[in-house]
């Protein structure tokens, strides 16, 4: 058994009829069942990116649907606008189905085939390779004896006839030196006795060879029939890449899923129902020359007047009816970047006074303390320190209000309230009312 494996490793050519050359067939088996390793990380790796995907879609929408309800933008169009978001929130579900899909079916498809096709044994490696191995070895084992017989007979062969020709020369050697007839005799019976053993070597050679011939056909028709058993096995597991690489394209083909398309008619259906007209009419009927307007008319002087009213009550009770004698009620609209408007009214109540002069009744600084803080007179409000990023630019209107940029931090030291207001101090410690949907928390 030694000396055939030793014929085993002596290989003379490439061919697949060399000893020791099918190891290419049995090596095949090993790759399979690597590349059905390389085929589960492939698929697992494209889940990832559909889940990955899925994601920033997802969160995409999320932060832009956030900036658009807080922004200028009204109406219909605003409503298309959304409709960009709505189909990055559908497409991003579609692509965690084709990731449910890529993990669920066809990852478990390749890894059960493969657990069904190649089977380890205890001492490491697969049946299926020892039995190609063993396969190939037997069909091979009868033809390797023989052509290691073959190869024996033709180094005696050519070992005689070095020793032929050798003999010859040392012949002619002797002649030509005139050497002793006795000493000439010998080499010429050295020469002849080679010369029968040339011919005894040849004759075995040949004979060695005929007996090669003689079990070649068998050899081949076994050999082929082992490698045509692990053609069929190698088969099988190309026609099953082939039918799972369709179904991950099937899976990954979202032009055929219904579902998709129907996100993408109903984006073009909600973009298309925009119309500029029926947005400019509703601006026009709610934040222009449409809007109703309570126009001045003389009244009589109402008693009523001489309460005066906090800062804090003044700006909550806007919608109280308030008389005006001198002049005319001031409502002063502060347009916010979202679709609707913030309203902050501030009614002054003026009376004449003893001298004639025109005195604000009701006015917020008028009784600030020293330090002129127009805070000083508003009841405590719970403890609040919110960090906040202003979303846009604002210029105070009024000398209780904060002016602030874009981006710029300070910090929220007071809850919104119903009229959308909140109390906050900038980072020199100014403290002023600012419109809250200006601003996010940071927090």
């Amino acid at each position: 058994m030694s000396d055939f494996h030793d014929s085993m490793v002596d290989v003379s050519s490439d061919s697949f009829w060399e000893v020791g050359n099918y190891k290419r067939v049995v090596k095949r088996v090993d790759d399979g069942n690597r590349l059905c390793n390389d085929l589960m990380n492939c698929l697992h790796e494209r889940a990832r990116i559909e889940k990955s995907y899925a994601q920033q879609l997802s969160e995409w929408a999320k932060r832009w649907r956030q900036l658009v309800e807080k922004g200028p933008q009204y109406g219909t169009v605003e409503r298309a606008w959304f409709a960009l978001m709505t189909e990055a929130e559908k497409v991003s579900d579609l692509h965690m189905e084709v990731k449910a899909a890529l993990m669920g079916e066809d990852f478990e498809k390749v890894k059960n085939w493969q657990k069904d096709a190649y089977h380890k044994q205890m001492i490491g490696g697969f049946k299926e390779t020892k039995e190609a191995d063993d396969g190939f070895r037997k069909a091979q084992k009868p033809w390797a004896k023989k052509l290691k017989e073959a190869d024996g007979m033709k180094k005696a062969y050519h070992t005689a006839c070095k020793e032929e020709k050798a003999a010859a020369n040392r012949e002619s050697t002797s002649k030509l030196d005139n050497n002793n007839p006795e000493a000439q005799k010998k080499l010429q019976e050295k020469v002849e006795k080679c010369q029968q053993e040339v011919q005894k070597a040849k004759e075995r050679y040949e004979k060695s060879l005929e007996d090669l011939d003689k079990v070649t056909p068998q050899y081949m028709e076994n050999m082929e029939q082992v490698f045509e058993q692990w053609q069929q096995f190698e088969d099988k597991r190309l026609s099953f890449f082939k039918e799972l690489l369709l179904s991950t394209k099937q899976h990954l083909d979202l032009s055929t899923n219904h579902k998709y398309s129907t996100v993408y008619h109903t984006l073009e259906d909600t973009i298309q129902a925009a119309d500029a007209q029926e947005d400019l009419r509703w601006f026009r009927s709610n934040h222009g020359p449409g809007m109703p307007m309570n126009w001045p008319q003389f009244e009589e002087l109402s008693m009523d007047l001489n309460r005066t009213l906090s800062r804090r009550e003044t700006k909550r009770k806007h919608t109280d009816g308030v008389t005006l004698t001198s002049i005319s009620q001031n409502t002063e609209q502060k347009t916010s970047p979202r679709a609707s408007v913030v309203e902050k009214t501030v009614e002054k109540t003026v009376e004449k006074t003893a001298d004639g002069s025109d005195e604000e009744v009701g006015n917020p600084f008028a009784s600030a303390s020293a330090n002129g803080n127009p805070f000083e007179d508003e009841p405590a409000s719970p403890d609040v320190c919110v960090p906040v990023r202003a979303l846009y630019e604002y210029e105070g209107q009024e000398q209780d209000e904060l002016s602030f940029k874009a981006g710029e931090e300070f910090t929220k030291v007071g809850e919104e309230d119903e009229q959308g207001w909140c109390k906050g101090r900038l980072s020199d410690g100014t403290i002023g009312l600012y419109p809250a949907n200006y601003v996010e928390d940071l927090q």
